[in-house]
């Protein structure tokens, strides 16, 4: 089997992730990692069997490498990814795209004039449970959507915030409790229930040392009529699942983290009955407790359909354009929380 060959650009907590990930693949193979931090880089490398590179322009140099995938500081994805692209390396970048809409929109310039191939990481797209709501969704199971709502209340303590310099920070973090941890749940709500209309939010810090907000609570309207909230924290011990809830007329499907834990229609079908058997167990782990809590399963689907797309010349399956739309709704929210005021998106 054909093989597309990766460089990873960082070698932090969520690069140990990309390489597990890219280990599993067949039609993917790990060839070196890139860190300005070359114990960092070299310990990675050595865990993953693959090889280090000291130096950022050898790396992008590397004929060997047709894409890499971005894991350092959210706001030093556009450092790593523009350059990428003009080397004509396709990019796989963490979440968020960057951390405002003009760097977002950089970085998909970049690709887009290069000829390259970019999708931003949001792995929950990808797993099965998720790809049921959606198809529910597109079957009109749900009927008239009323609400579409989020709940992240997750913990992170004091060494948690000190370990890295950026994090909790507006220049490399781009934001705290909403930007940080919970860009997965607005992006699940813009997946499964469309664009937003409206948002007024409040946010502050209420628990940490941080400039970001480890408390954030948002009212949204979206294009098709329906309400919700979006409800985050760093703040609650010890950490509870990410919650998700989509209620229509017709049903109602909840989640905990990617576990379905509830999927009730008003008009039965046989199935219904099967996937509450074979879901109920299923899911990963959750990261309300801690960050490291993240199961590889979501990163391999979405690096398995990266691949593919580079090999077969075609679209991923997420492009940086939909990757852009949780950044979007997550600005708008911060901009109501500074202004005191509704925010109103474009159409």
């Amino acid at each position: 089997m054909k093989q597309v060959g990766y460089g990873i650009i960082g070698a932090g907590n969520i690069a140990a992730l990309h390489a597990k990930a890219l280990s599993a693949l067949k039609n993917a193979e790990l060839v070196a990692v890139y860190d300005r931090n070359t114990a960092a880089a070299k310990r990675l490398a050595e865990e993953y069997g693959c090889e280090f590179c000291p130096d950022f322009r050898t790396f992008l140099a590397d004929s060997r490498i047709q894409a890499v995938t971005i894991a350092t500081p959210s706001g030093m994805h556009g450092a790593a990814a523009i350059p990428s692209a003009e080397a004509g390396k396709h990019v796989f970048c963490e979440k968020p795209l960057d951390i405002t809409l003009e760097k977002a929109d950089a970085i998909i310039q970049a690709c887009d004039e290069n000829g390259v191939l970019l999708s931003p990481v949001f792995q929950s797209r990808f797993t099965r449970p998720v790809q049921l709501v959606k198809d529910a969704m597109k079957k009109g199971r749900f009927g008239r959507m009323v609400l579409a709502s989020a709940q992240v209340r997750w913990f992170r303590d004091a060494a948690y915030y000190s370990s890295s310099d950026w994090r909790g920070t507006w220049k490399l973090d781009g934001g705290g409790a909403l930007m940080n941890q919970s860009i997965h749940a607005v992006d699940m709500l813009l997946y499964i229930n469309g664009a937003p209309e409206e948002v007024f939010a409040f946010a502050g810090t209420l628990s940490h040392s941080i400039e970001v907000e480890d408390n954030l609570c948002a009212a949204v309207k979206y294009r098709n009529g329906s309400f919700g909230t979006i409800e985050v924290s760093t703040s609650c011990a010890p950490g509870f699942p990410r919650r998700i809830e989509f209620s229509g007329s017709g049903g109602t499907v909840a989640f905990e983290e990617e576990r379905i834990t509830r999927w009730e229609f008003v008009k039965r079908l046989p199935e219904d009955e099967e996937i509450m058997k074979e879901l109920a167990l299923a899911g990963d782990a959750a990261g309300g407790r801690s960050p490291m809590n993240i199961a590889d399963t979501g990163h391999r689907l979405q690096l398995e359909d990266f691949s593919d797309a580079i090999l077969n010349h075609r679209e991923p399956r997420l492009t940086g354009r939909e990757g852009r739309r949780a950044i979007e709704l997550i600005c708008g929210i911060y901009e109501s929380a500074q202004t005191g005021k509704p925010y109103f998106f474009k159409r």
